[in-house]
C-alpha cells in the first residue's frame, strides 16, 4: 500500500508544479509571483519531479512554439507528424534539451520574460541529480515493496514527467470531445480532468491559452486553477485579473 500511495504522491506533486509552474506561469504567465516564491517553486518543481525534472526555460518555451505551431511540421510534439508516441517523445525530449542547452536559435517572442535559474537548472537537470533520484526510488520500493506486481510501478517513477506529457501532447490531441473549433488536433480527455488536474482541458486551453482557468462548462472543474484562486487570497501569487475567468 505505501508504494501505491507513494506513486500516486509523486504523480499529483509532479503534475502540479508542472501544470501550475511550468506551464500556467513559465510558458503563458497567468499570474506573477515575488522572485522568492519563484526560487521556491523551481525548489519544490526538483524535489517533486525529481529524475523527471523539467527546467521552467526549456518548458516555457518549447510551449509556446507549441502553441504557435499546433499540428505542424514545426510543433515539437504532434501525432500527425510522428509515426508513434515514443518517437514523439524522442523528438520532444531532444528539441527541448536543444533549447534548454541554447543549441538552436529561438525567436524572442518565444523566449519573453521566461524564468530562468540557470545554476539551478544545470544541477537539477545534472546526471548527478537524476541518478540520486532514481537510487532514492529504488531504495524506497525495496524498503517498503511488499509484493512483486508493486515493481511494475517503478518504471513510472523514473519516467513520470514524460508519462504525463504524452498524454496531453498525444492522447489529448487524438481522443476526446471539442467545445471549440480550432485549426489544430486539440482536445478536452475527461469531463471532469480527475487524472491531470486541468490540463486535460487541452481543447479549451488551445482556444484561451492565456486563460488562467482551464475549465468551461460547469462540469469542467480545473483543480489546479482552484488551488491557485487559494494562492491569490493568501497573497503567494496574483492572478492577472483580466484573465480570471
Amino acid at each position: 500500500m505505501s508504494i501505491v500511495i507513494f506513486i500516486i504522491v509523486l504523480w499529483y506533486t509532479g503534475l502540479f508544479f508542472q501544470t501550475f509552474f511550468l506551464h500556467r506561469y513559465a510558458a503563458h504567465q497567468t499570474f506573477t509571483m515575488s522572485k522568492l516564491t519563484e526560487r521556491i517553486c523551481f525548489f519544490l518543481t526538483w524535489v517533486f519531479q525529481g529524475s523527471n525534472y523539467l527546467s521552467a526555460y526549456g518548458y516555457g518555451v518549447m510551449h509556446r512554439m507549441h502553441h504557435a505551431y499546433a499540428d505542424t511540421d514545426q510543433d515539437p510534439h504532434s501525432p500527425k507528424y510522428d509515426a508513434n508516441l515514443f518517437s514523439m517523445m524522442w523528438r520532444t525530449k531532444n528539441i527541448y534539451q536543444d533549447i534548454n542547452k541554447k543549441r538552436i536559435a529561438v525567436a524572442d517572442k518565444f523566449t519573453k520574460n521566461v524564468p530562468q535559474w540557470k545554476s539551478f537548472d544545470t544541477f537539477a537537470s545534472s546526471k548527478f541529480s537524476r541518478l540520486s533520484w532514481a537510487v532514492f526510488y529504488i531504495v524506497f520500493f525495496m524498503s517498503f515493496a511488499t509484493a512483486w506486481w508493486q515493481w511494475l510501478l517503478l518504471p513510472t517513477a523514473f519516467f513520470m514527467a514524460p508519462i504525463h506529457g504524452v498524454i496531453i501532447n498525444w492522447f489529448a490531441h487524438i481522443y476526446g470531445y471539442v467545445n471549440f473549433k480550432v485549426s489544430d488536433t486539440s482536445k478536452n480527455l475527461l469531463p471532469f480532468d480527475f487524472l491531470m488536474m486541468g490540463e486535460g482541458y487541452h481543447n479549451n486551453h488551445h482556444t484561451h491559452s492565456g486563460r488562467a482557468n482551464f475549465g468551461v462548462k460547469w462540469h469542467e472543474l480545473d483543480v489546479t486553477y482552484c488551488v491557485m484562486l487559494v494562492l491569490d487570497k493568501l497573497k503567494i501569487i496574483k492572478l492577472k485579473k483580466s484573465i480570471v475567468k
